[in-house]
Order: structure tokens, then C-alpha cells, then sequence
């Protein structure tokens, strides 16, 4: 996948038609216009058009996030269907690839590092869990919401970075934060969708569980959809490319070298 960034640390009948003005003959404009509204009732059902774009970007990401979900059930795996998440689903908006073979090419090649970062995460993440649940002590406060920010601006970036680039996770670790402290908007932004979702969910679970089936199933897999662009346009000048929707192959790819940091 691609190369080496310099971050500091993409007709008809053959007759003539004749149409004479509506105010002589509206019959005329009525079927002309009849033909444009059925020429735009199927442009809207034809592959190319927005609404199929959106309706099959829907679909993939749903059928991302049950992989995810799939993959995930060790739990220690998670960091790796986090990697592999943001990779299929990069290549689903670009319109490059097969969705399942993506997911587990990617899940494959990210699998030992992402691994690695997702124990230390889960651990500090765990940590600070109890902390907030347990260890109800004023002078602990200020620490726990300062670990705690920490642990959300990395968390935002960190497996973007290890799905997009080939570095140690020490490496990716390090560069996650200069991310998220550099480009804190988007970071905000990211940090803001996952709020929005995991909120809905404590939302549902007590109040609506009837319908927490279909948010678990459009689920994390679908945010992703939302995280990618923003991510995507934060690396652009890493990756030598500039994201887009429009794009069919992405046949270059950041993790044929490594960052060396400058």
C-alpha cells in the first residue's frame, strides 16, 4: 500500500419532431415534458446516478460493519477490524475493489501491529474506566479528564495511521497525537460523530431497544463513512493524493515505504 510521509513526527422514429408553441398546442410541451420527467425517473435509478452511489455506499458499509463486528468477537482482534474498517471502506467510496476482499486483505496485513495498539488502548482505555466508575477521588479529576482527552485525540487517529501507512507502532503511536494536536478541528470532528453514535446508543438501549438492532447494524462501520473523508483530506499532503468519491482505481498506495520522520 503506499510510500513514505513526511509527517513531522490519494433517435428515434425518422420523422421530424414538431412542437409548436404551448400557448397554441400545450399538448405538444405536455408530452415533451413527460418524456424529460420519465428520462429523470430513471436517471435517478441508473448506476451512475447520486442516489445509487449513496444506496450502494449504504449497503457496503453495512456489510463493513458486520465484519467488523465478525472479527471483533476475540476482542484482542479489534484493532485489527478497526485497520482493516478503515481500509475497505477508503476503497469502497473511491469505487475501487470487492468490499469482503478488501476487508480481509487489509485485516491480514494490519493484523500484528494494529494488535499491539489495540492492547495498549484497550488497557489504558480499561484503566481509565475504573478510574471514572471506582476511584471516585477529587484529586484524581483533573488527571483522569487530562488521560482521558489524551486517550480520545490518539484513539481518533491511530488506526487510520496504521491502515494508511507502513511505520512501528511506536511510530504510529507518536504520529497519531501529532495528528490529532496539529489538525485538532478535524480531530474534534471525528471525536464528535463517535460521540453523536455512542450516544444514540446509551439513548436507545434505555429508552428504545427496539431499535438498537438496526443502529448496531448500521454501527460503527457505517461512522467510518464519515471518518474516512475527513481523514483522508487531513493526509492528502502525506499521500501524495488528494481523496475523491469520483476516483476508480487507487492503484497507489502509501504503504509500499516507510516514514522516517524528518
Amino acid at each position: 500500500m503506499a510510500g513514505s510521509y513526511g509527517v513531522p513526527f490519494l433517435r428515434g422514429s425518422g420523422r421530424p419532431a414538431f412542437v409548436l408553441p404551448a400557448r397554441r398546442h400545450g399538448r405538444g410541451v405536455s408530452s415533451k415534458r413527460a418524456r424529460e420527467t420519465s428520462r429523470s425517473e430513471m436517471n435517478w435509478l441508473s448506476p451512475d446516478s447520486k442516489f445509487m452511489q449513496a444506496w450502494n455506499n449504504l449497503t457496503d458499509a453495512i456489510v463493513i460493519n458486520i465484519l467488523m463486528l465478525v472479527t471483533s468477537i476475540p476482542v484482542v482482534t479489534i484493532g485489527a477490524a478497526l485497520s482493516a474498517g478503515q481500509t475497505a471502506t477508503r476503497k469502497m467510496l473511491i469505487g475501487q475493489g470487492h468490499v469482503a476482499r478488501n476487508y480481509f486483505a487489509a485485516f491480514k496485513e494490519n493484523f500484528a501491529r494494529a494488535t499491539i495498539l489495540w492492547v495498549v488502548y484497550l488497557l489504558v482505555g480499561a484503566g481509565l474506566a475504573y478510574s471514572w466508575v471506582v476511584l471516585q477521588i477529587t484529586p484524581l479529576l483533573i488527571p483522569k479528564i487530562a488521560v482521558t482527552i489524551l486517550w480520545v485525540i490518539g484513539f481518533e487517529w491511530v488506526f487510520a495511521l496504521q491502515a494508511r501507512f507502513d511505520n512501528p507502532p511506536t511510530r504510529t503511536m507518536a504520529n497519531a497525537y501529532i495528528f490529532g494536536v496539529s489538525y485538532f478541528p478535524a480531530t474534534l470532528a471525528l471525536a464528535a460523530i463517535d460521540a453523536v453514535y455512542f450516544g444514540l446508543f446509551v439513548y436507545l438501549w434505555f429508552k428504545l431497544p427496539q431499535l438498537l438492532f438496526l443502529l448496531v447494524v448500521l454501527g460503527y462501520g457505517s461512522m467510518l463513512s464519515l471518518h474516512v473523508p475527513i481523514q483522508e483530506y487531513v493526509l492528502r499532503k502525506y499521500t501524495g493524493q488528494a481523496f475523491s468519491t469520483h476516483v476508480q482505481e487507487d492503484e497507489w498506495s502509501v504503504k509500499d515505504h516507510r516514514h522516517d520522520g524528518e
